[in-house]
């Protein structure tokens, strides 16, 4: 018989209000110490050291649960026009990261780009899927290689997400991912007629898909 036990339930419940009480603590200040965390959640710091080795680990979590709802995200993205898949994917990672932006801010930091990439490889994949549709179709710019592009679609939404989770408040967010949108379809190819058409076409595109805190 393993020997593994499975954590009983008030620890993961004890567990999951840390975490929460950490989102809390880093959205007011971004470099809430161990104790302002534990202040929060309303538990002494051995609690938490009982949960996670040390601050970094705490981080590593919220990043992975960020990573994990993203994910979700991402794999519901079932358009058969790539062009429409992309724009859909783009406004529903731009209105994630404005829900959860603690998070979104952590995970999009250099400092922990590496374990980022890492667990969001789900959502990588889904948008290299895209990317090759589009480019087989011709919907897509063919001029730059498949990975290549995929990773430039990336990397400029990384930029301009990280500008406006740090600048953009209330409706200045919501009013942001049709920017957002435009400028990743821009990066794929399309002439600002071709993103206006796709958004004219499919307005449910920058509606916001219910949140899953």
């Amino acid at each position: 018989m393993s020997s593994t036990r499975t954590p009983r339930s008030d620890a993961l419940a004890n567990r999951a209000g840390i975490i929460a009480a950490a989102r809390t603590a880093l959205a007011s200040d971004p470099h809430a110490s161990v104790d302002a965390i534990a202040r929060t959640a309303g538990v002494s710091r051995r609690t938490i050291y009982g949960h996670f080795a040390d601050r970094d680990a705490l981080i590593r979590e919220l990043i992975a649960s960020g990573a994990r709802r993203f994910n979700a995200l991402a794999t519901s993205v079932d358009d058969d026009d790539p062009q429409v898949a992309l724009a859909r994917l783009a406004a529903l990672m731009w209105h994630e990261a404005a829900h959860v932006r603690i998070t979104a801010a952590l995970a999009l930091d250099d400092a922990h780009l590496a374990e980022t990439a890492a667990a969001l490889a789900p959502l990588r994949r889904v948008l290299a899927d895209i990317v090759r549709r589009g480019r087989r179709g011709e919907r897509m710019r063919t001029d730059i290689d498949a990975g290549m592009l995929a990773r430039l679609i990336e990397e400029v939404a990384r930029t301009v997400v990280s500008r406006n989770l740090a600048d953009e408040t209330g409706a200045e967010l919501a009013a942001a991912a049709d920017a957002v949108v435009r400028i990743v379809l821009s990066i794929a190819g399309l002439s600002w007629r071709d993103a206006d058409a796709v958004l004219r076409d499919h307005p449910d595109v920058l509606v916001p898909a219910q949140s899953a805190e």
